[in-house]
């Protein structure tokens, strides 16, 4: 694992910090049944998974064929978010030996966030999982126009936090729209199957169930330089 600071580390949050994927399927499914707009898990994960909530619920009406203005779909996003929160008020499961790995990655890289989770989802997660102060930074649904499979989070976060260095990159993320983000960026990735069969991401440089078992060391063949500009 390299020890010099122009090694960073930018992590998915939903499937990879935190187990969840679950219940945001439960809350976007709860949320949108009274209006008649049905949600099926395995849609959610072959075409949601990824995605933000305003971005989810603006295609499950687009499915249904059901109009939907600006006013309704983000009264709609925030009864999501609620419900989520609701749902995960006792109990967020974390995804199996993330504390120790981002700990261990910490020491030896920067580590950051970027999600197209809420910043408050984001925040209440890292620190439910006690590893807020080992995240440097964080990128979520509201600072980005773009979301995954487009590469604009994880630059804003690389022009964050490497002020004009050069840097190398590892992605490690969940979703199929954030590895063809990672690959947009240039840099390394790392799939955890949290969210599919290890044969849909076989395309990853590596492929992991979880981080149990594993080490920051073997992120050091994967680690790219890549273009750290903002282009947003």
């Amino acid at each position: 694992m390299p020890t010099d600071p122009a090694a960073v580390v930018l992590l998915d949050f939903n499937g990879v910090v935190v187990d969840d994927e679950p219940i945001h399927f439960a809350a976007l499914r709860d949320v949108l049944a009274p209006a008649g707009v049905p949600v099926d898990e395995a849609t959610y994960y072959a075409d949601y998974l990824g995605l933000d909530d305003r971005a989810c619920v603006r295609e499950a009406f687009r499915r249904a064929g059901v109009t939907l203005d600006a006013a309704g779909l983000a009264r709609l996003a925030e009864r999501k978010a609620a419900r989520y929160q609701d749902l995960t008020r006792d109990a967020l499961p974390l995804v199996p030996g993330v504390q120790a790995f981002v700990r261990a990655a910490a020491a030896a890289a920067l580590v950051a966030v970027v999600s197209g989770a809420r910043r408050d989802e984001i925040e209440r997660g890292l620190a439910r999982a006690g590893l807020a102060d080992a995240v440097g930074f964080v990128v979520s649904a509201e600072d980005v126009r773009r979301t995954k499979p487009d590469p604009e989070g994880h630059r804003r976060a690389l022009a964050a936090i490497a002020a004009g260095r050069r840097v190398r990159v590892v992605v490690i993320e969940d979703s199929l729209p954030g590895l063809a983000a990672a690959r947009a960026l240039g840099a390394g990735c790392v799939m955890l199957t949290t969210s599919y069969h290890a044969a849909d991401v076989r395309d990853a440089d590596l492929v992991w169930n979880s981080f149990e078992g594993h080490t920051p060391a073997e992120l050091a063949p994967l680690f790219r330089a890549v273009d750290a500009r903002d282009r947003a």
